[in-house]
């Protein structure tokens, strides 16, 4: 499980998205030698973290296997449910980042918001 917070609602979601990395491998090792942009949308909050964080693994899932170690929410709109993101990372190699718990895939199961002032 992923637990996450922040000052905002799109500061929590940049941090579940860091948690998630973080989970994967240390991110004290990961270097900042690239930037991919992901966009998710979706019906409702739920649905847009379940694609947000979909998307970041699939960036880490297929090549080049990127790692992130800073996430930058450009675009976050929760009328029209949709997030635009920048991803800071390097690609993964094994001899350089450790191998943490490996997530195959994002589920709803006991996935909460809770936004409160």
């Amino acid at each position: 499980r992923l637990h996450a917070w922040g000052d905002s609602l799109q500061e929590a979601f940049e941090q579940c998205g860091m948690a998630m990395f973080g989970y994967m491998t240390e991110l004290d090792y990961v270097e900042i030698k690239e930037v991919h942009t992901v966009e998710a949308n979706a019906d409702d909050l739920m649905g847009l973290l379940y694609h947000f964080l979909d998307e970041l693994l699939f960036l880490f899932s297929v090549e080049p296997f990127l790692i992130c170690k800073k996430l930058v929410i450009t675009e976050f709109n929760t009328e029209e449910f949709r997030v635009v993101c920048k991803c800071y990372g390097e690609e993964f190699q094994i001899g350089k980042h450790p191998q943490g718990t490996e997530v195959k895939a994002i589920t709803y199961s006991a996935m909460q918001i809770i936004d409160q002032p």
